[in-house]
């Protein structure tokens, strides 16, 4: 017996002939990707850098909260002098020069791994408390002003 000749589909023809994309589609697709990517990252970022800055003002605040705790057993008065002075926090003597519980484990740094500076009486600012700032994201101590993070103003940075 002889078998019929087979009858070859239209749509099978169709579908072995396209088996891959476009160079035209493969181009769409990268377009479409490049333009997310392109909303996406800065928004990512500019979140990042609002929370290293939340960050900043947390390890700001927890240093105010010892130098707070330290002025309450030092007949209300902050340490005087420059940052140098916080080691009084991890290593504080009474006034007769007794070994105090410390106040403080250890100095944080910044969340870009710098010193945090320290400054009473404070001359930054129209307030009894002590002058606390990070030199902030470029890292460059402009006393307070420029990009530093600071305990005395609120403008976001």
């Amino acid at each position: 017996m002889s078998r019929p000749p087979r009858r070859h589909s239209v749509h099978r023809d169709l579908a072995s002939a396209r088996l891959g994309f476009t160079l035209l589609e493969l181009l769409i697709v990268l377009a479409i990707i490049g333009v997310i990517a392109a909303l996406v990252i800065p928004r990512f970022l500019g979140q990042q850098r609002t929370a290293t800055i939340k960050a900043a003002k947390a390890s700001i605040h927890g240093l105010e909260q010892a130098l707070n705790l330290y002025a309450v057993a030092h007949d209300a008065e902050f340490p005087t002098g420059n940052q140098d002075v916080l080691m009084q926090l991890i290593q504080p003597v009474d006034r007769d020069g007794k070994p105090e519980e410390p106040y403080l484990d250890s100095l944080p740094k910044d969340p870009w791994g710098q010193a945090f500076y320290y400054e009473y009486p404070n001359t930054k600012a129209q307030t009894t408390k002590p002058a606390i700032w990070s030199s902030g994201p470029n890292r460059v101590n402009d006393n307070g002003g420029g990009d530093d993070i600071n305990n005395w103003s609120d403008l976001g940075l």
